[in-house]
């Protein structure tokens, strides 16, 4: 198997870690992600995140990158309040830090500090919804449609292996998730656009409770999982046109579920 290299990108530990991760049993065996195994994958990420705002390790980033994995992982949903008090209590220190690690997951969308009122977990808003899954469908678009038109040998091998990653994590919401980031996060690695990736990279942290809530709506996944069999097919056809097709149309079809998903919370009293 050849292996991914893994460079200085947001996804570079997540792709390293689930490259080992898959490659620990039978290339042909399920993988399966626990749930402590996926939280610590949501910390990494985080941490990356982080430490692009905050370059050196300190209490404030380590609160942050709890909080913000809690809020990937939906421990923590959205709308939910987020006690100053009682986080102080928890990571043993004043409110101080913990104001300063909030401040750092709203600049990534995770949470809102309204002033003078207590900061929450980010309420979805159905329009900025509507926004990321446009604005990340057009990127993957020109990703995809660069990767069909020149894609090397080496390249479709890797993609293919990482489209048998996800058929073996298909049985996993978690694995199959995580599986999804890495072959995303390959793409945009490949797709001849540094801004554009810089750019998906930087909707990370907010897509990710999204793109499990879409992924956790029944049959989602499986259909998931057939959009891009045929995206690796156009891909080794060096179709970009029916590449492009497929990336769109599986986004159109990610942001129905997250809809519906979220129209089923609200009628149910959900924040």
């Amino acid at each position: 198997m050849i292996r991914i290299e893994s460079g200085d990108t947001v996804n570079s530990a997540i792709r390293e870690a689930f490259h080992r991760l898959a490659c620990s049993a039978d290339t042909l065996a399920p993988i399966d992600v626990d749930a402590p195994t996926s939280m610590e994958l949501s910390r990494r990420i985080v941490r990356q995140v982080v430490a692009q705002q905050h370059d050196r390790p300190s209490l404030v980033a380590e609160i942050a990158i709890e909080i913000g994995a809690e809020i990937i992982e939906g421990a923590r949903h959205p709308g939910d309040d987020l006690n100053t008090v009682d986080l102080a209590r928890r990571f043993s220190t004043s409110r101080t830090p913990i104001r300063e690690a909030l401040l750092l997951l709203e600049t990534q969308g995770l949470i809102v500090v309204p002033p003078r009122r207590r900061p929450r977990v980010a309420p979805s808003d159905v329009d900025l919804v509507h926004e990321i899954y446009e604005l990340r469908s057009r990127l993957l678009e020109m990703a995809a449609a660069h990767i069909a038109a020149r894609a090397s040998e080496t390249e479709i091998i890797l993609l293919r292996q990482m489209i048998n990653d996800m058929e073996r994590a298909k049985h996993s919401l978690r694995a199959f998730l995580w599986s999804n980031v890495v072959l995303h996060d390959y793409m945009t690695s490949i797709g001849g656009n540094r801004l554009a990736r810089r750019v998906v990279e930087s909707l990370l942290l907010r897509t990710l409770p999204l793109r499990r809530l879409s992924l956790a709506q029944p049959d989602r996944l499986l259909r998931s999982l057939d959009d891009h069999r045929r995206l690796l097919k156009a891909i080794e056809d060096h179709d970009a046109d029916l590449a492009i097709a497929l990336v769109r149309s599986n986004h159109l079809s990610a942001l129905r579920n997250v809809l519906q998903a979220l129209e089923r919370d609200r009628a149910a009293g959900a924040p």
